[in-house]
């Protein structure tokens, strides 16, 4: 890993068209590239400097969208999260995980709904490392609490707050090294990084959760397979994974494009290395709290179709009582989960056809970009930060501008419906509705990139990444690669590298 971030060479020269190394600053292409004079453009890191200082803006205006939660009492009284739209996962859950009492997650239990017929009991609810990630956050809290109680210049404040701040400060971290990795990887159109760095969706959400941890995680993977380094990547995929679940999507169109030009070696290697990875974060967890460790797993199993899905849009706009109809609370929608799986099977089948068929190799991100939204999209879940996921993927597989910045706005707008959908009526609320449309005009506006990317795959004169000179640039030892088993129609057809004809 550090010789991905501290590398001086990758990244600042590239090879040209006659094999000559040519310096970066002469093939830098995004409409972008005008916010620093050509004489400036002549290393990495001016225009990097650039990305990350905006990219620390928008997060400067995250921390403030949040701050009217941040109240010296715990309470939120009268709807103030949704009134100003500053709700934050981390600040309840500071308590309802009970690290106010330092308990270590998948250890600790308690009982929902005590004395009721639903009573049951309760685990840390998120992967194994985004628990350990809020665990040890919560540890320096109460270090920072401790400390702060005999040096009276230190600024104090209640638990909750202080541990937001702190994982706020993990979280910008973890987004600032999310936009180096994609400059790292766009070589001559390192400007698109402006479009991470001034993503509207991040002021909303990357202080909502703890998505960040799993962003940086995947989009270091890519970073390290653009680089040659498929066993890294894997490691990081599987590390990924360990802290939310889609990372391991990465490993489908890796594999599919493999086949296509013949490297399984790589592909292979990386899945081997995503799954020790995976294996070695969660076994002591598993072997010490297989109650707890197994949470994760219940609650996605038996978990209705939340607000955000197209499911409850159906349901609420027809009236349809869903595929299992009434549940009791708890129970398993085995129907729901069923179609789910089906449909996303038949949306990753239908990117391995696109990948293997397509009339020139796509790129990675392209299909990155596919398998995440098609998750998505068909998921029972898409909780308001989920669509941090999407972002570095969407600037790597369609860096154009005015497409991305319409789905970011929608997908900010969402946020804002949302809040006002749980606001009470009485005192301001919007109602469901208007939350309801912005759900679909968000499942829209992604469908239309994903449409854009299948017709750029389709035409790769039209792709700006190909014409700007690179071919894969995430594609690592699929940069440049030639085919060697292509479909055509329902055959399989078998290329090799044309051979010389001796003199």
């Amino acid at each position: 890993m550090a010789h991905l971030l501290c590398s001086p060479a990758a990244g600042v020269y590239d090879p040209g068209m006659d094999g000559e190394r040519q310096p970066l600053s002469s093939q830098l292409t995004g409409p972008w590239r005008r916010l620093v004079p050509a004489r400036l453009q002549r290393k990495l890191w001016v225009p990097a400097a650039v990305i990350l200082t905006l990219a620390g803006g928008t997060l400067v205006a995250g921390w403030v969208q949040k701050s009217p939660c941040l109240h010296t009492t715990p309470t939120w009284a009268h709807g103030l999260p949704f009134r100003y739209a500053c709700y934050s996962d981390v600040i309840p859950l500071y308590g309802a995980e009970g690290f106010e009492e330092e308990a270590f997650p998948y250890q600790h239990s308690w009982i929902e709904e005590k004395g009721k017929p639903t009573e049951y009991k309760h685990y840390m609810e998120y992967p194994v490392l985004t628990g350990m990630y809020m665990w040890a956050g919560a540890e320096l809290t109460h270090g920072y609490l401790d400390v702060a109680k005999h040096f009276v210049y230190l600024p104090r404040s209640i638990p909750n707050n202080v541990y937001f701040n702190i994982m706020a400060l993990g979280a910008s971290v973890f987004w600032l090294l999310t936009v180096w990795f994609v400059i790292r990887i766009t070589r001559r159109r390192v400007w698109d990084g402006v479009l991470l760095a001034v993503c509207p969706i991040v002021i909303v959400q990357a202080f909502t959760n703890f998505d960040l941890l799993a962003v940086a995680l995947a989009t270091g993977a890519l970073l390290a397979w653009s680089r040659r380094r498929p066993a890294l990547a894997g490691v990081l995929i599987g590390l990924g994974t360990a802290a939310k679940l889609y990372p391991v999507l990465f490993l489908i169109p890796i594999l599919v494009l493999c086949l296509r030009t013949g490297k399984l070696k790589p592909g292979l290697r990386a899945t081997f290395a995503a799954i020790v990875s995976w294996e070695v974060v969660n076994a002591p967890i598993v072997f010490l709290f297989p109650h707890g460790w197994l949470e994760f797993l219940r609650l996605n199993s038996t978990r209705g179709a939340d607000p955000d899905s197209l499911y409850n849009v159906v349901a609420q706009f027809t009236g349809w009582g869903g595929f299992d109809g009434p549940l009791a609370p708890h129970q398993t929608p085995t129907e729901l989960n069923a179609v789910i799986a089906v449909l996303l099977i038949a949306c990753l089948a239908a990117v391995a056809w696109i990948a293997l068929s397509a009339p020139r190799r796509p790129r990675l991100a392209q299909l990155l970009f596919l398998v995440v939204s098609a998750f998505l999209i068909t998921n029972k879940v898409w909780s308001p930060q989920y669509s941090l996921w999407l972002v570095p993927l969407a600037v790597l597989a369609v860096p154009r501008w005015k497409p991305l910045l319409a789905w970011m706005l929608i997908d900010t707008w969402l946020w804002v419906a949302r809040m006002y959908f749980y606001l009470p009526s009485n005192e301001g609320g919007w109602g469901q509705n208007p939350f309801l449309i912005t759900v679909c005009v968000r499942d829209f506006a992604v469908a239309c990139l994903c449409a854009l990317v299948i017709y750029e795959i389709y035409h790769p004169a039209r792709d700006l990444v190909r014409q700007s000179g690179d071919d894969d640039p995430a594609g690592g030892v699929l940069d440049g690669a030639d085919d060697a088993l292509v479909l055509r129609g329902l055959h399989w057809r078998r290329t090799a590298p044309a051979l010389s004809t001796p003199a």
